[in-house]
């Protein structure tokens, strides 16, 4: 009985060993690993529009895929990957039928974004910083408070499946 503990004593030992030289995160010692982004960019919504997009399914909304400067160049120029720096916003509303436009048509046709939806949601290009997520930052803020990380963990996997797009789903609509 007495082997089992110091046994017991020694591995637990030799875990918080490993543990201390060999962070999980990838980082230095005393270096925390990274955060998403946690702070809404300033003046996204005067970005130039990327393009627009029509989500049906759970999310059921009509967005508008901003960018800022860099990422605005890198599509006209089709630079891949994006440069750092890059901010790709996205915002949405709900997709409503218009019935002022449908009325005046004479028939069901026309819809119209409607209430905010979904939060906004940003990717950030600092290769460095989010080296774990392909070189992308992401964040997703409802009324302006950041979301929990629970609900950042499922974005870089679902962008993984257009890595040779530098993990972008939008393309440019000039």
């Amino acid at each position: 009985m007495r082997r089992i503990a110091v046994l017991l004593v020694v591995v637990v030992m030799l875990a918080g060993v490993a543990a201390w030289i060999f962070p999980s995160s990838g980082h230095g010692a005393g270096e925390a690993a990274p955060v998403f982004v946690t702070k809404i960019p300033p003046g996204y919504r005067d970005w130039r529009l990327v393009s627009v997009a029509r989500e049906e399914g759970e999310l059921d909304d009509i967005r508008a895929i901003l960018g800022n400067d860099l990422a605005i160049r890198a599509y006209r120029e089709e630079k891949l990957p994006f440069p750092e720096g890059t901010i790709i916003a996205r915002i949405a509303w709900s997709y409503d039928a218009s019935e002022e436009n449908n009325k005046t048509f004479g028939r069901a046709q026309s819809f119209v974004a409607g209430h905010p939806k979904n939060g906004v949601q940003f990717m950030v290009k600092d290769s460095k910083k989010y080296a774990a997520t392909g070189g992308w930052g992401y964040a997703h803020f409802n009324d302006g408070k950041p979301a929990e990380t629970a609900v950042l963990t499922t974005c870089f996997p679902c962008h993984q499946a257009i890595k040779d797009r530098d993990y972008i789903f939008t393309r440019y609509a000039p």
